[in-house]
């Protein structure tokens, strides 16, 4: 099991170059045990929302059509996330590393700053 940061989400749904062999072998392999957090859902919606990005209309029918999974936000994401030390500003990212910690699922990301948190990380 998996969970894939909100950049490879967008880059698999747009079949992006940047997805390399290694990235794309392993979201196949792991491809009904993948997970993307609400919280990368609420991140596109919100950079869409101030132009910062273009994505498909409904990204919920993409995790579908990948046949991944959505991962909730818990109570307990948010109290570890709030509990993170401050090595990483952005709100969405500190939520994915706490649902990675949290859930003990490996987080498939390019983000090499996110490695300060020790998570499971693959790339």
């Amino acid at each position: 099991m998996i969970l894939i940061d909100t950049h490879v989400f967008l880059w698999a749904l747009k079949g992006e170059e940047r997805l390399g062999p290694a990235q794309r072998a392993l979201l196949t392999a792991e491809a009904g045990r993948t997970f993307v957090s609400i919280a990368s859902l609420w991140e596109v919606e919100i950079k869409r929302g101030l132009g910062k990005l273009t994505a498909p209309d409904d990204l919920a029918d993409g995790v579908r059509l990948f046949g991944w999974r959505l991962l909730p936000i818990t109570a307990s994401h948010t109290s570890a996330a709030g509990q993170l030390p401050k090595l990483h500003r952005d709100p969405f990212d500190r939520m994915l590393v706490a649902q990675s910690l949290t859930e003990g699922l490996p987080l498939v990301t390019r983000d090499e700053a996110l490695l300060a948190y020790g998570i499971d990380a693959r790339w």
